[in-house]
């Protein structure tokens, strides 16, 4: 199995090409620029007939049109509680049930939190995580379409990090993990372990009091921050709103 990617300047996004020699393949994604990754399936003689998308947002989404153009008639699926989002949609992701693409079988993860119908994708040992996991990192939920910090949480310590540890992490963002490295270096899923201790540090957060649990990594090079509401919620919001309360 082969794996193309493609970044999309300014925002770090990620789209895939992934299939075999000579046969069917797939794209996760479409935030381009797709044309390296057209040239791909060219060059390897693969013939794309899906794109999944993990979520609706603009960054993951904005050179689809290029693809319709490309291959008239591929199909194009997204979580249903998002599909009124990319009215270029033409079916269904449906967690459990798999997505077959020729011999590729992919399975359908629902790791809400960014959004509401974000879905990972587990193809072999290879799994396309969106915007919920990163190297060194972990998606928000202050985008739009987002649910919750709870949901986050679930979707990356009951889901994904019971994925076998040698499983390839190719994230909506950035560069390339595995399950294994973030379960054991992912400061998030650190302190979610119980390895390492919650901040207590006192901050403004977006301008309100909070305390500031932990100033993490983000994706691309600055921090994310888990802060505590006053009434006891946790959130996450970006690094550069962070303010010391003093």
């Amino acid at each position: 199995m082969i794996i193309e990617s493609s970044e999309l300047p300014d925002f770090l996004t990620n789209t895939y090409l992934v299939g075999e020699p000579g046969g069917a393949a797939f794209f996760v994604d479409a935030g381009g620029p797709v044309a390296p990754l057209i040239e791909a399936a060219r060059r390897h003689a693969m013939t794309p007939t899906h794109v999944l998308l993990t979520h609706h947002h603009y960054d993951h989404v904005c050179d689809l049109e290029a693809l319709l153009e490309a291959y008239p008639g591929i199909e194009v699926l997204i979580h249903p509680a998002e599909r009124a989002e990319v009215p270029a949609a033409t079916g269904d992701l449906i967690p459990g049930q798999p997505v077959s693409v020729g011999p590729i079988e992919i399975t359908v993860l629902h790791t809400p939190g960014h959004t509401a119908g974000m879905c990972s994708l587990l193809v072999e040992d290879q799994l396309f995580t969106g915007d919920t996991l990163f190297k060194g990192s972990v998606g928000g939920v202050r985008a739009p379409g987002s649910t919750s910090y709870g949901d986050l949480h679930s979707s990356i310590m009951e889901t994904l990090m019971t994925l076998p540890p040698e499983t390839v992490v190719n994230p909506g963002h950035s560069g390339a993990t595995t399950i294994g490295e973030e379960w054991e270096g992912n400061g998030f899923i650190r302190i979610w372990r119980g390895l390492d201790e919650e901040g207590s540090e006192q901050c403004l957060a977006m301008g309100e009091p909070a305390t500031l649990i932990l100033l993490g990594d983000d994706y691309d090079g600055g921090h994310k921050a888990w802060v505590r509401w006053p009434d006891g919620r946790d959130d996450l919001v970006p690094g550069s709103q962070i303010a010391s309360a003093a």
